[in-house]
């Protein structure tokens, strides 16, 4: 089974492939999904979540009130850590188990959809990384859109991460992203075809 490590930086569009890719019936395992799941009621990761960080990170019908973590992380290295220490064994393991039933069904090819690869990820797992470009004055005029910012806060945002230029230079692939959704469309089609005939 080959398996594609997809990212990208906000809103330079991985959404938008991701989404295509599902489309096409690629089997696409989505991070942050899975880091929403963990985080369900009733869950391993809510418990860990609570007894570290208190009840105060709760709304009152029992779910996670991620502004109220976001807060508390916001920061602070030592909170951020340990959030991380908590979240990630399980977000991985979840992943895993995904990845392994897709190989039991005889996949050739999935796709790992993960924000912060770069950041976060050993690259051993992957065959491949592609990531979804723009050009950074691009992504700032969309970040700003998207979100209603203005530039100030937009750039703050988009300095949080790895720069989407570094991304493209040690990428195996890159899908540029800044014309039309037909040609970014064009492209992950190109790339399949090397994959799915």
């Amino acid at each position: 089974m080959f398996i594609i490590g997809l990212t990208g930086c906000i809103s330079t569009g991985k959404s938008t492939v991701a989404r295509y890719l599902k489309q096409l019936e690629i089997p696409v395992i989505d991070m942050d999904l899975i880091a929403r799941e963990v985080v369900e009621p009733g869950t391993l990761g809510l418990q860990k979540l609570v007894s570290e960080f208190g009840e105060e990170i709760l709304m009152d019908e029992g779910t996670l009130n991620r502004a109220a973590l976001g807060e508390l992380i916001f920061d602070n290295e030592v909170a951020r850590q340990a959030l991380n220490n908590i979240l990630h064994p399980l977000i991985f393991q979840t992943a895993e188990a995904k990845r392994e039933n897709y190989r039991k069904q005889g996949k050739p090819l999935i796709v790992m959809d993960i924000p912060l690869l770069y950041e976060t990820s050993d690259l051993k797992g992957f065959d491949e990384v592609w990531v979804v470009y723009v050009p950074e004055e691009i992504q700032l005029q969309r970040l700003m859109k998207r979100d209603s910012l203005n530039e100030q806060e937009a750039k703050a945002r988009i300095a949080s991460q790895m720069s989407i230029e570094e991304k493209k230079m040690i990428a195996d692939v890159v899908i540029d992203n800044s014309g039309s959704i037909e040609a970014t469309q064009e492209q992950v089609r190109q790339q399949l075809k090397r994959y799915i005939h």
